[in-house]
Parts: C-alpha cells; sequence; structure tokens
C-alpha cells in the first residue's frame, strides 16, 4: 500500500508541479478524500527533486547556453548585454524572494497555511488573477526580449507560490502574462526560474528531516521521486507546446472548479480543515 501511495504522490507531483493547477492543492486534496492523511511539506519538497531533475534534463540546451553567456560576459564585464547572461543573472536574482520568504515563514507554510480554506481561496484567486493577465497582455515578448523588470517582477511573484494552493507556476506564468510575454515564453522562463528555488527547497527538506524521511520511507521516497520526474518531464513538454496556440483558460477554469469543490466537501464534512 506504502508503494502504490508512493507512486499516486509521484504522479500528482509530475502532473502538478509545472501546469498552473498547484501541486501542493492535489498533494492536500488527494490524499485526504482517500483517507491517507497529509504527506506534509517537506515529502513534497524532496520528490520535487525528481520535476527538478526533469527540468534540468528538458532545458540543458539553455542552461548551457545561459552559463557560456554568463561565462563569456565575466571577460567582457556586460552582463547583461548577451541576452542568456542576463537570463542567468536574472534567475540567480529572482530566487532570492522566495529564498528569504520561504526561511522567514518555514513554520507557517508547512503548518496552518496548508490548511484546504487557505488552498481553496488562493487557487480561486490565483483563477481570477490568471483571467485577468490572459485578457490585458500583449503576449508579444520572445525569451530573448525579457528584461531586467521583467525578470525581478516574476521573481517577486515566485514568492507568492508559497502560498499552498497557489502554484510556483501558476503566479510565475501570471506575472509574465503581466509583463507582455508570450504564453509559451513565460513558461519557458517559469520552468528555468524553478531550477534555483526547487533545487534549494528540496535539498533543505532532504538534511533538515533526513531522519523521519529517509529512515522510514527511503524506498517510497525514492518511487515517488523517480516518477515525479519522469511524469514531470512530459508535463514539461506537454504544457510549452499546448501554450503556443492555446490559451490558460481550461486551467483557470479547473482551478476555480477544484477550489469551489474543496470548499463544498469542507462545508459537508466530507474533509477536514487540518
Amino acid at each position: 500500500m506504502e508503494i502504490i501511495k508512493a507512486i499516486v504522490y509521484g504522479i500528482i507531483q509530475g502532473l502538478t508541479e509545472f501546469i498552473p493547477i498547484s501541486s501542493t492543492a492535489h498533494i492536500r486534496v488527494v490524499p485526504a478524500l482517500l483517507n491517507w492523511g497529509d504527506p506534509g511539506a517537506a515529502y513534497t519538497a524532496v520528490i520535487q527533486i525528481g520535476t527538478l531533475i526533469a527540468t534540468l534534463i528538458y532545458f540543458r540546451q539553455d542552461i548551457f547556453f545561459m552559463i557560456s553567456g554568463f561565462s563569456n560576459a565575466i571577460k567582457t564585464k556586460k552582463y547583461f548585454e548577451d541576452p542568456y547572461s542576463r537570463m542567468f543573472i536574472l534567475i540567480i536574482v529572482g530566487t532570492i524572494p522566495i529564498s528569504i520568504f520561504g526561511l522567514a515563514f518555514k513554520h507557517f507554510i508547512e503548518g496552518s497555511a496548508r490548511g484546504l480554506y487557505v488552498v481553496s481561496s488562493s487557487l480561486i484567486g490565483l483563477a481570477i488573477i490568471l483571467f485577468i493577465a490572459e485578457k490585458i497582455s500583449s503576449k508579444k515578448k520572445e525569451f530573448t526580449d525579457i528584461t531586467i523588470k521583467d525578470g525581478l517582477l516574476i521573481g517577486l511573484a515566485q514568492a507568492l507560490a508559497l502560498i499552498p494552493g497557489s502554484s510556483r507556476s501558476g503566479v510565475t506564468i501570471t506575472a509574465g502574462l503581466f509583463c507582455g510575454l508570450k504564453r509559451d515564453v513565460t513558461a519557458r522562463f517559469s520552468f528555468l526560474l524553478s531550477i534555483p528555488a526547487v533545487g534549494l527547497s528540496g535539498l533543505y527538506e532532504l538534511y533538515s528531516e533526513r531522519n523521519a524521511l529517509l529512515n522510514e520511507n527511503a524506498l517510497n521516497l525514492l518511487i515517488a521521486t523517480v516518477i515525479s520526474g519522469i511524469v514531470g518531464y512530459l508535463s514539461i513538454a506537454f504544457l510549452i507546446n499546448f501554450l503556443k496556440t492555446r490559451s490558460n483558460l481550461i486551467f483557470i477554469l479547473y482551478r476555480i472548479l477544484l477550489g469551489l469543490i474543496i470548499l463544498y466537501l469542507l462545508y459537508s464534512g466530507v474533509l477536514s480543515n487540518i
């Protein structure tokens, strides 16, 4: 049964980490409906390492260009003129807000903030904001057109992903649309921006909770992580291609519907807020 749980958690994490429908919401709700209990923020953070590896593999060419661009910029001192050097710096700087807030509010994020009222409100709230972004965004900017201001704003928005139910990809894609990026471009930058944040979060939780996580659930944790990586890679490919020709409307409607269902189940007593 524990292996089945690990497989389910891995699939949920891989499917929902990149699609803007909130992995935390699904990791909280699905186990609750199955009477499995909350696996916890630490468990979720560690299996995100699987999706991190998927991101590194999928965007390996972009990563190579960013590292090369930044290395060359060190020699020329023109850090922001080369678009890939600029992107490298923006991803590092954009990780600072979520790192600071993540450490400052760690206990709240891993505790009461994981309540289902918070999750459902975040699902619906961001759906409305994403809908507005879809309507007013010019959607013209390419990847190499991302400015310092754009990168900083998206980085700041990423910190909102600490609110369970908001979705890391959801808030960064929304911010990218407000900055005028094309849908697939903002998804691409969003996923690249996730690399330091997800990596640091996963490694931190793996170290700080190593006894509880590894001694008791090592095999299950490994299974969930591997599956989340495989499914995550497929999810990245799907979303990038999907957003080249379609809007986020289906995800907006899904978020609102899921949020309303959670509120109904809470009201009817099927689910507990704890």
